[in-house]
């Protein structure tokens, strides 16, 4: 069961589960505790897993004043430091690896190491015209039910939309009844649009893993790798049949990877 939990301004919304190393999962776009079902179910066994709703999706809300992925990097840091977790494996994807990316520059010492899937340093032309037209998106799809199946295009594979895996995950959100809304979308995408990390990203000193999906148009390998190339000793792997979401696609090899990483650095390797 989740709860909110005070941080200053925010309560915000996390879920614990299970018992081991402490691992806090950070979501992208609008995304809840709920991207993360796969990982709260198949890592519990191993690891203390705390995901949470950023500001201004799911059950937290969006406070007033400006929105920058700084400012989500130090809830990420009130998140730990509310439920006691001196230091932690965190895991990001797309806008929540970040900041995660952010966290550990501003609060390394709450990370233990990175998991950084669908990443970037700073968005190419391409990813930024290809953020703006999401932002369009949120304006003119006729329905929440269209902008998703329009939104999802880039970032499941050919294969989940095929196989009635993305018809699925759609059900399933217009389910939800905790709705983000379109300023708050927005917010969030122009806190990203102009983000960069690239000269700071040599200063992270936590065990870093970069994951690219080969199919991804969006957080395209090439730009993986130069989050990867730029974290001194940082291991880049591509999953060549995924695109910008494996780890719900398919979780069970992304909870494999992601775990061997999280023991080798449990154990000094």
């Amino acid at each position: 069961m989740g709860k909110h939990v005070r941080t200053g301004e925010l309560e915000i919304w996390t879920e614990e589960v299970g018992r081991g190393p402490d691992v806090l999962l950070i979501g992208g776009l609008g995304d809840t505790v709920e991207s993360w079902q796969f990982q709260l179910d198949g890592l519990a066994d191993r690891y203390h897993l705390i995901a949470f709703d950023n500001r201004g999706a799911g059950r937290t809300a969006m406070p007033d004043g400006p929105v920058s992925v700084e400012v989500m990097a130090d809830d990420a840091a009130d998140v730990l430091r509310a439920t006691g977790v001196a230091s932690a494996h965190v895991a990001g994807f797309s806008g929540g690896s970040i900041i995660a990316q952010e966290l550990a520059l501003r609060h390394g010492e709450l990370v233990r190491s990175l998991v950084l899937q669908s990443t970037w340093p700073v968005m190419d032309p391409y990813l930024r015209s290809w953020a703006r037209f999401v932002r369009w998106l949120v304006e003119v799809a006729p329905s929440e039910r269209a902008f998703l199946e329009g939104f999802y295009l880039d970032i499941y594979t050919a294969r989940a939309h095929n196989n009635g895996t993305v018809d699925k995950f759609i059900e399933e959100v217009l389910a939800f009844p905790h709705k983000q809304s379109a300023e708050d979308v927005q917010l969030f995408l122009d806190a990203f649009i102009d983000h960069d990390t690239t000269d700071r990203l040599p200063q992270i000193a936590a065990p870093t893993l970069v994951l690219a999906g080969g199919r991804d148009t969006t957080a395209r390998p090439q730009l993986c790798r130069a989050v990867a190339d730029l974290i001194p000793g940082a291991v880049f792997e591509v999953m060549e049949e995924e695109s910008h979401q494996p780890f719900q696609e398919v979780p069970e090899e992304w909870n494999s990877r992601v775990d061997a990483f999280w023991q080798d650095v449990e154990s000094g390797n």
